[in-house]
């Protein structure tokens, strides 16, 4: 049989010979890189007739039941990539990732049609600089946020912040970041534009603390010579874990920024659907 023939074999029946759901997308894992023993990145094809804002997500799953198990992943790749990207943790147990940690290229990945999310763009009101609070793999959304040309037309400033346990758990951020400023369609931007803020909360590094911490105290505002939150300059996405989502909520509130939604744009935003 030949290539063509297999792929299109793998979409009807599945990598397991489970039939494909109805209103959904089958799509090819094109490439898989482990960062630590519970986080791994991984591309897939993307549908020729699939449309999403940079900073959505999207339910995925594996063809590996009768009745697959889908989750919410926010894509990682920008709006004009040709590939879909993923960040996602390991859960041993974990009803989808248990399996989709070990998938390999080839093997073929569940996306449903219809991406949905608040941390995009269009759900502020215009500022001058771009807060991205995230942990672990809250950063997901931003990596997409941050490749996309839009972000540096409307922001003169956009600081990605990303805190985890370990430094490990970092070197994704890293790569990216590096990535984006050598991108031949938004390196000159993002160079002169994006700033990344990396901290650990348990392994000692140079840059360590939880960033609500750290605003709190003054101290990420100091580290990076910009003045305390201003309704008036800045606006903010979060994602992350629950509890971060609320603490993180709360600063920005106390700062006197109101939250906003695609319907009714503020001066932040969060996303509650994400996996961490």
């Amino acid at each position: 049989m030949s290539d063509a023939g297999q792929v299109r074999s793998t979409r009807e029946t599945g990598h397991q010979g489970f039939p494909i759901p109805d209103g959904v997308y089958a799509e090819k894992v094109l490439s898989v890189k482990h960062y630590t023993d519970r986080l791994f990145s991984f591309r897939i094809s993307r549908p020729a007739a699939f449309r999403f804002r940079s900073g959505e997500f999207v339910m995925i799953g594996l063809p590996n039941a009768e009745k697959p198990v889908f989750r919410a992943y926010s894509i990682a790749s920008p709006s004009w990539d040709e590939e879909l990207e993923f960040y996602s943790i390991k859960v041993p147990d974990g009803p989808l990732t248990e399996h989709l940690q070990k998938i390999q290229p080839g093997d073929t990945v569940l996306l449903r049609k219809k991406s949905v999310g608040t941390l995009v763009n269009d759900a502020l009101i215009p500022g001058k600089r771009l807060w991205l609070f995230s942990t672990g793999t809250g950063i997901a959304p931003f990596v997409s946020v941050i490749r996309d040309p839009e972000t540096y037309e409307k922001f003169e400033q956009v600081i990605l912040c990303h805190t985890c346990r370990e430094a490990d758990e970092l070197t994704y951020g890293y790569e990216v970041v590096e990535a984006t400023k050598s991108d031949p369609l938004i390196g000159e931007d993002a160079t002169a534009k994006l700033v990344h803020y990396a901290t650990t909360t348990r392994e000692e590094t140079a840059s360590m603390g939880r960033i609500t911490d750290l605003i709190l105290s003054g101290k990420l505002f100091s580290d990076l010579g910009l003045p305390p939150l201003d309704p008036a300059m800045d606006r903010g996405m979060i994602c992350g874990s629950m509890d971060f989502l609320k603490d993180t909520k709360l600063i920005l509130e106390k700062a006197g920024l109101s939250e906003g939604a695609n319907s009714n744009p503020g001066e932040f935003v969060v996303e509650r659907a994400f996996v961490d």
